[in-house]
């Protein structure tokens, strides 16, 4: 072998070698989506860069102790201790919280209004989606005693899904990325 074929082949294999060596990069996480709340009775919606921020905001101050992580909030108990006593208060409550991503991921909308849900067996509150909303929506969390139901159409028009009655990691084929009203019973 020629002084030349061998210096190439020996690059060669080095880089196999590193190629083969080389840890595969972790896969880099998720990216920390957009966290809104939306007032269900104006309509005002204001976005901020944390699930934590966008929670104090939709309960007026109230609840300081969201986790800034999605996947941290859904197993804290202080959160779900904190917005249970907060459901029991009189006035504006956070009814519900939907997710782009199945298992809570991506951007998140936490939905607050004039008050818990009343199981009576009817909607007691309802929010048709904005445009950045619709045909979005993978995975829920109910909150201040509300089923969620889903819609594909505005003003709860067509056949529904739900209830969801607690925290849901992925909708379902159904409405999955294609909801564009919720009903709150």
């Amino acid at each position: 072998m020629t002084k030349k074929r061998f210096v190439t082949a020996l690059g060669a294999a080095a880089l196999t070698l590193a190629g083969a060596m080389a840890t595969a990069a972790p896969a880099s996480a998720e990216p920390a989506g957009e966290h809104c709340a939306l007032n269900a009775v104006t309509g005002e919606e204001t976005c901020f860069a944390s699930f934590t921020e966008a929670v104090r905001h939709a309960s007026q101050g109230r609840v300081q102790s969201a986790p800034a992580d999605l996947r941290s909030a859904l197993s804290s108990p202080e959160l779900k201790n904190t917005l249970a006593a907060d459901a029991q208060r009189a006035g504006e409550v956070i009814q519900g919280t939907v997710f782009d991503n199945r298992d809570y991921g991506g951007d998140s909308l936490t939905i607050w209004g004039e008050a818990p849900c009343k199981k009576d067996g009817v909607v007691n509150y309802q929010i048709d989606l904005d445009d950045g909303w619709k045909n979005k929506i993978s995975s829920v969390q109910p909150w201040a005693n509300c089923w969620l139901w889903l819609y594909p159409e505005a003003n709860l028009g067509g056949d529904r899904d739900g209830p969801f009655d607690e925290n849901t990691a992925w909708v379902g084929e159904m409405l999955d990325d294609r909801t564009q009203s919720i009903g709150f019973s």
